[in-house]
């Protein structure tokens, strides 16, 4: 079997299809629920804080190194920027409950679905003709 026609079969399979779509719905609702952190619950909680966004808090370790004469940048500041990291942890938190909370409706939802009750089965003629035996025998 040639390596095209091999790789042309496992990339036609369910479960790689499934895959590939499953990534790409997945990087869409990432970029969704970003957005919302970002754009939408972001900026109350600023207002809340005294409006400090969380990517501005910094801890300096070594200002800038400025030339006085033209006042260009000679040496980058050093700083700890844990406000990045701070919303980094909200963010990854809110699309961790968003993903939960899609999860367990999806769940609900299948649940629903495998609660509907089986008809009884039908009995065999075996079973047909057993039951026709009794209850002769109990006349």
């Amino acid at each position: 079997m040639s390596m095209l026609k091999e790789f042309k079969e496992f990339a036609m399979k369910g479960n790689v299809v499934d895959m590939a779509v499953g990534i790409i719905i997945g990087a869409a609702f990432g970029k969704i629920i970003a957005s919302l952190v970002s754009d939408v619950i972001m900026p109350p909680i600023g207002v809340l804080i005294g409006g400090l966004s969380f990517t501005d808090i910094k801890i300096m370790m070594k200002d800038a190194v400025t030339d006085p004469a033209t006042g260009k940048v000679i040496k980058e500041a050093v700083a700890i920027k844990i406000g990045n990291f701070i919303q980094t942890l909200v963010d990854f938190t809110i699309i961790a409950f968003a993903i939960f909370m899609m999860v367990k409706g999806m769940n609900k939802i299948s649940k629903k679905k495998e609660e509907a009750p089986a008809p009884p089965p039908v009995p065999t003629k075996e079973q047909e003709l057993l039951a026709e035996i009794r209850d002769l025998l109990k006349k």
